[in-house]
C-alpha cells in the first residue's frame, strides 16, 4: 500500500525554522516527482513547493527563498526546509505527489494523510 508519513510540524515563533519530513513507501519512490503542500483554515489546499526525481526544486512565490525541498532516495523520504518562517505559513502541511502523470494526479486528488501542523506566532 502506498503510504505518505509526515512529521515535524509544531509551533515556532516568527522569524524561526522548522524541518519536514515525508517517509515514503509502497512504490517507486526515486521516479516521482513530490511536492509539498499546505492548507490554511478556510483556505484552499496549495501547492508550496515540488521536487523532481533528479532533485529540481520548484516553488510557490510565497515561500520563494526562505523553503528549500530536497529527497533522499535511499531513504524514501521528502523533506522542507521552512527558514524566517512567517505567520502567514501556519497551515497543515502534507506531501503528496505532484508530478504530471495520470497516475501521481489521480492519487494526489484522492488520498491525503493526516499532515503536520505548523504554527507560527507573531
Amino acid at each position: 500500500q502506498v503510504q505518505l508519513v509526515e512529521s515535524g510540524g509544531g509551533l515556532v515563533q516568527a522569524g524561526g525554522s522548522l524541518r519536514l519530513s515525508c517517509a515514503a513507501s509502497g512504490f517507486i519512490f526515486s521516479t516521482n516527482v513530490m511536492g509539498w503542500y499546505r492548507q490554511a483554515p478556510g483556505k484552499q489546499r496549495e501547492l508550496v513547493a515540488s521536487i523532481t526525481s533528479g532533485g529540481s526544486g520548484n516553488y510557490a512565490d510565497s515561500v520563494k527563498g526562505r523553503f528549500t525541498i530536497s529527497r533522499d532516495n535511499v531513504k524514501n523520504t521528502v523533506y522542507l526546509q521552512m527558514n524566517s518562517l512567517k505567520p502567514e505559513d501556519t497551515a497543515v502541511y502534507y506531501c503528496n505527489f505532484a508530478g504530471k502523470s495520470t497516475w501521481s494526479r489521480t492519487f494526489a486528488y484522492n488520498t491525503w494523510g493526516q499532515g503536520t501542523q505548523v504554527t507560527v506566532s507573531s
